[in-house]
This record gives structure tokens, C-alpha cells and sequence, in this order.
């Protein structure tokens, strides 16, 4: 296999595109319109209930478009549609900066959580998994790197700026930020890598040596088998993270405490994502499905019963580990599965599944913490879900794997697409 400085230096503009585009899709991640939900709430006069209802609300919208948007990956040039995926995410911030409504809030969530959330990673992970066969895993891997380093840098860089700066300038940064990363983009993509309107025969097979359209895919009983695994992480992390002033009052810690351990766990997120594409471009992902869960039931039963921070800090780095794993699995499985002619079709229904995850998640674990029931004792029954997926992906990825090897497709093999 490519050593990974070659790997870089053959494939740096196309890496780095995907790179900037789950870099650029922060702005649209909640970890980034969270830290502006106090100043949210403050101008629109609302209660933590209502704010926690639009933004479901409009992720959940979101979620349904992106089931024909994303498909439009199909169609177009990763140059020409991630362009525009990035202009449209600057001109939505920008629109964060001047609402003066419930509903002009409720419109720039959807767009916030539709182009950043949605639309950008898929472009990104549809692009990587499209244009690179062999060494798919690690393509994926570092591309996702981009969102790994938001995560690290956007929230306490625009903290930090609120006490200096009014939020709604902080909008406007944002948004002079994306539109200086469009050219860059465009610069990259120059030449773009085997763009899917005009190199259809650089595709990938999947299953049976076919092509499988959304509608295939759909009846098949791997994509549902899958679905458990998918919605999963996106659901309880993103419920994890929303949580986490009551989980500290919860564990009777210091809420910047609580908040240390989070680089904790964006650095084992970034670790397993690299370790992940170097094992998928090994073995294959079906071959992975039956274990990647396993850190993610782990890591949410070691935190339910932490009472020290040391405790709480490996249930993280188990909860870090199994972060990696899916961000990279979700991104190689499908086009390993179900092949890559179509692969922004089927990967929409995908990414519309976690985006709909990230709306249910806090809502569900909100309703109960209402009810009594802590975030840390729900994370009991978090941790059995993650089991109970973990076997029907098990299942999922032994009727790939079979179907795969049948047609001699078991393991990755060279490709001229490194």
C-alpha cells in the first residue's frame, strides 16, 4: 500500500478540497450555532423548550430535503455543486446577522443545518468515496479531519469573541470566512478527479458486481439492517454534547470541567478515523461493521457509572473511538456496498437518516431529563441500543461480505484510482 507521504503528495489537491469542505461545514454543525444559543434566545425572547423545538424542527426539515438535494451529487461536479453548497452556507450566516423574527430564525436554521450540517459533509464524503477506490478508507479519513479541527477551533474562537463582539458581527465573520474559502475550493478543483458527469466508467462496483440505484438499495435489507448503526451516534453524541450543562450538575462536576474533557475527545475521534481508513482499506468495511459500535456501548456504560472525572474521561475516549470509527465507515460502506454510479443518491437517504438524528436525539433525552430521568441513566439504555445495532450491522456486514465475495470483491484491491 501507498505510503501516506505519497498518498498526500499524489492526491494533495483533491484530499484538501474535502478537507475544506467538512471544515466549512462547522458553521452549520450544532456545536457551532450552539455557542450563540444564549444570545438567541436572549433577542427572540425565548424559552429553552422553544428554541430546543425550532431547531428540531428545522433540522428535521432539513433532513427531508436533503432526501432529493443530495442526490444532485449525481449530477453535477463535485467543483461546480460544492461551490455553491459553500456560497449558499456564506449568504445563510450572513442572513444570521439581520433577523429580526421567530420565523426568519426558523428559515436560517434549516438553511444553516441543510447546506452546513447536510449538504456540505455529503459532497465531501461523497467526492472522497467517488473519486478514490484502493485507498478509500483514508481519503475519507483525512477529509474528515476538516470538522474534527471546527470542532477544536470555531466554538472557543467565537466564545472567546462574544465578550468582545456584539453575535450578530460574529455572523458576518463567519460568513467573509466561508466566501474566502469559495475560491480556494474552486482553485483545488481545477481539475477535478474523475468527476462523475464525465467519467462514468471510473465507477465502482458494489454487491453482485452491480450498480445499485437508490431504489435497489432501498429494498435491500442491508440498508435497514444499517439504519440502527447509522442514526445511533448522531442521535445520543449530538444529545451528549446539547446536555452538557445538566450532565455536569448531574456528576456534581464544574461545568468547565466536564467541558476539558471534550478535546479529549475530539483528539480520539481524529486518531480512530486515521486507524479506521488504514483498516477499512485492508479488510473492507462489511468486514468492520460487526465491531465499530463496540466502543460507543462501552463509552456511554463507563460514563453512566463515572463519578470521577478520570473515570468520565476514558468512557469519552471509548465514546471518541467509536466517533472515528462510524465517521469513516458511514462514509466507505454504501460506496463498498452498493457501488458509486448512484452514490449520492443513496448516500442522501443516509445523511437525511443522521441529520434526522441530530434532531431526535436531544429532543427524546430532553423529554426524559423532564421526566426525572438523568442523561446519566439514560445512558444506560443508550449503551444497550449501541449493542442491539451492533448485531444487526453484524448481520448487515456478513450478507455484504458475502455477496461481495462471491464476485471475488471481498477485500479492497488495487486500483489506478489510489
Amino acid at each position: 500500500m501507498q505510503s501516506l507521504p505519497s498518498f498526500l503528495r499524489a492526491n494533495a489537491p483533491w484530499v484538501a478540497a474535502g478537507f475544506l469542505l467538512t471544515f466549512a461545514s462547522s458553521f452549520g454543525q450544532t456545536f457551532f450555532i450552539a455557542v450563540f444559543a444564549g444570545e438567541i434566545r436572549t433577542a427572540f425572547d425565548l424559552s429553552h423548550g422553544y428554541w430546543g423545538a425550532i431547531y428540531a424542527l428545522a433540522t428535521t426539515s432539513s433532513a427531508l430535503v436533503m432526501v432529493w438535494a443530495g442526490s444532485l451529487t449525481d449530477r453535477f461536479r463535485i467543483r461546480h455543486i460544492g461551490f455553491t453548497i459553500l456560497v449558499g452556507l456564506a449568504l445563510t450566516t450572513a442572513l444570521m446577522s439581520w433577523i429580526s423574527s421567530v420565523w426568519m430564525l426558523f428559515v436560517a436554521v434549516f438553511l444553516l443545518r441543510l447546506f452546513g450540517q447536510g449538504l456540505m459533509g455529503h459532497c465531501a464524503m461523497v467526492a472522497m468515496a467517488r473519486w478514490f477506490s484502493a485507498t478509500r478508507g483514508r481519503a475519507v479519513s483525512i477529509a474528515g479531519l476538516g470538522v474534527a479541527m471546527g470542532e477544536a477551533l470555531l466554538p472557543i474562537t467565537f466564545v472567546a469573541l462574544l465578550g468582545v463582539f456584539d453575535w450578530r458581527v460574529l455572523w458576518l465573520v463567519a460568513a467573509g470566512t466561508l466566501l474566502a474559502l469559495a475560491p480556494l475550493l474552486w482553485a483545488l478543483l481545477r481539475k477535478e478527479r474523475t468527476p462523475q458527469s464525465f467519467a462514468q466508467g471510473s465507477d465502482s462496483a458494489g454487491m453482485q458486481g452491480r450498480m445499485w440505484t437508490r431504489t435497489e438499495a432501498l429494498r435491500h435489507p442491508v440498508f435497514w439492517l444499517m439504519i440502527p448503526a447509522l442514526l445511533g451516534p448522531a442521535a445520543w453524541n449530538t444529545a451528549f454534547f446539547f446536555h452538557q450543562t445538566h450532565l455536569a450538575e448531574v456528576k456534581g462536576w464544574a461545568h468547565v470541567t466536564l467541558v476539558s474533557l471534550f478535546p479529549v475527545f475530539t483528539a480520539t475521534s481524529v486518531t480512530f478515523m486515521l486507524i479506521a481508513g488504514w483498516l477499512i482499506d485492508k479488510i473492507g468495511s462489511t468486514r468492520l461493521a460487526a465491531l465499530y459500535l463496540l466502543p460507543l456501548m462501552a463509552g456511554y456504560l463507563v460514563f453512566a457509572s463515572a463519578q470521577t472525572v478520570a473515570a468520565g474521561a476514558i468512557g469519552i475516549v471509548l465514546m471518541g473511538a467509536g466517533t472515528g470509527f462510524h465517521v469513516t465507515m458511514m462514509a466507505t460502506f454504501w460506496a463498498e456496498v452498493f457501488g458509486t454510479r448512484h452514490l449520492g443518491a443513496t448516500r442522501a437517504m443516509t445523511a437525511a437518516v443522521m441529520v434526522l438524528g441530530t434532531a431526535l436525539g436531544p429532543a427524546i433525552t430532553g423529554g426524559l431529563i423532564d421526566l426525572g430521568l438523568g442523561f446519566p441513566t439514560q445512558s444506560y439504555g443508550i449503551a444497550l441500543y449501541f449493542a442491539i445495532a451492533a448485531m444487526l450491522a453484524a448481520f448487515a456486514g456478513s450478507k455484504a461480505t458475502r455477496a461481495l465475495t462471491s464476485q471475488g470483491q471481498s477485500t479492497p484491491t488495487p486500483s489506478s484510482l489510489h
